[in-house]
């Protein structure tokens, strides 16, 4: 339990190291703003599994209180910041009962991620810009969405692969996936 305990204090200040500096960086006031925290998603995801995923979430929320964006849209924000990572865990799962290897040491490799990550990015404007659109008709749904697209694809893409290839090669952390077992046929 304090382990658990101490692994979400941790995750926690990361996020808020990485969050909080940014915050300025403003695109639709109120609503979405410049986001490397967005590195992290996958990280948290990949590496802390579900808790990882709901603790990435929470902050989101989090920040969305502290920045003064709270809105009834950060509901939904709740849910696709937390899709988003669940989302790259379970293409990641799927792909090693299928026997492929979480590894970014190939061209194809760092291919395949990037399009989990630009799929999860996807998945999360779907979830969130309808939301704005409903309930705040004066913001640009397509200059929403596409700041949501490319602050949860450009940033993990850019900066997240080469935090995973130094965590996952040269620290040899292991994800979650890579600790879990499946029976493989070929």
């Amino acid at each position: 339990m304090k382990k658990k305990l101490l692994t979400s204090l941790i995750l926690i200040i990361f996020y808020l190291m990485v969050a909080i500096p940014f915050k300025v960086m403003v695109v639709i006031p109120g609503f979405t703003d410049i986001r490397p925290v967005t590195i992290l998603g996958p990280i948290f995801g990949l590496y802390f599994g579900i808790p990882g995923c709901i603790i990435f979430a929470f902050m989101n929320l989090v920040m969305d209180i502290v920045g003064d964006s709270l809105r009834w849209s950060s509901i939904a924000g709740l849910v696709a910041n937390f899709a988003g990572p669940f989302f790259i865990l379970m293409f990641w799962k799927k792909l090693k009962a299928k026997g492929v290897e979480l590894t970014l040491k190939t061209p194809g490799n760092v291919g395949l991620f990037s399009l989990s990550l630009i799929l999860a990015a996807l998945l999360e404007a779907a979830i969130i810009t309808p939301a704005v659109a409903l309930t705040y008709p004066d913001v640009n749904a397509l200059t929403f969405a596409i700041s949501v697209i490319a602050n949860t694809s450009i940033f993990p893409i850019c900066f997240g692969i080469p935090i995973i290839i130094i965590i996952k090669e040269e620290i040899k952390w292991k994800t979650c996936i890579d600790k879990m077992k499946f029976d493989v046929i070929k």
